[in-house]
């Protein structure tokens, strides 16, 4: 039987209500995105178009650093990459769980798919056993999250634009808060903790590198060191 208009609405409110926690943190990461964006000298909507079209916190952050900085396109644009790279990753782990759906959802599913939404999807789709029910989770926390970024973005660039140096306030603690709250319920394996300690260390070595390249550096060998510690110590198949 397919499911009614009430079942999909409990199911997307329930994604959305799972979301919350995560749209608190990452509120005051997108406030400041928002006022670093006007401070780096790009237009209210040139910060608001990264928001709605590229919609990746951690890329656009490092995207609007690298501008300051005055980094060539071509280092912005494969730095940006790589770090969103982890989505490759959560996609073809959500896959299996969504397989049947049309391109007409999974498109704008995948667009949406933040690292929060992940996290509550992984959890969240353990209950949900139908496609229908997973679909509708899923993309109730995705708008949540892209709704909560679009606003959290434009009064950032309304505080860009009245206050000299809206970094100054610290808010950027939330971000790492909010990533450790997200990150260290994942450490289940050997692979997940060397590959978090490479990228960690490195970044911490290589912090003084030119245009910040030890972000690509770091998340580059972090990835290597996790699939090389996935050879070496391969998961074992639930019996």
């Amino acid at each position: 039987m397919p499911p009614s208009q009430n079942d999909r609405k409990q199911q997307f409110l329930a994604g959305a209500r799972d979301t919350f926690p995560l749209l608190v943190g990452a509120w005051p990461f997108g406030l400041i995105y928002g006022a670093l964006g006007i401070a780096s000298g790009l237009s209210p909507l040139a910060t608001a178009a990264m928001s709605a079209v590229v919609f990746a916190g951690s890329a656009q952050f490092i995207a609007v650093s690298l501008v300051a900085a005055g980094t060539p396109v071509l280092v912005i644009a494969l730095t940006t990459f790589v770090v969103n790279a982890r989505h490759i990753l959560y996609a073809a782990t959500l896959a299996p769980q969504l397989k049947g759906l049309s391109t007409r959802w999974l498109a704008p599913l995948g667009f949406w798919l933040t690292d929060e939404s992940f996290v509550v999807a992984a959890k969240g789709f353990e209950e949900r056993k139908t496609l229908e029910e997973r679909k509708w989770y899923l993309l109730g926390s995705e708008i949540a999250m892209f709704l909560n970024w679009q606003i959290a973005t434009w009064v950032g660039i309304a505080a860009g634009q009245a206050i000299p140096d809206p970094a100054s306030w610290g808010l950027e603690f939330a971000l790492v808060v909010t990533f450790l709250g997200m990150l260290v319920p994942m450490l289940k394996g050997r692979p997940e903790l060397i590959s978090v300690l490479v990228a960690a260390a490195t970044a911490l070595l290589a912090i003084n590198l030119p245009h910040r390249s030890g972000l690509l550096l770091a998340a580059v060998l972090g990835i290597l060191a996790g699939l090389l510690a996935e050879r070496a110590w391969p998961r074992k198949e639930p019996a």
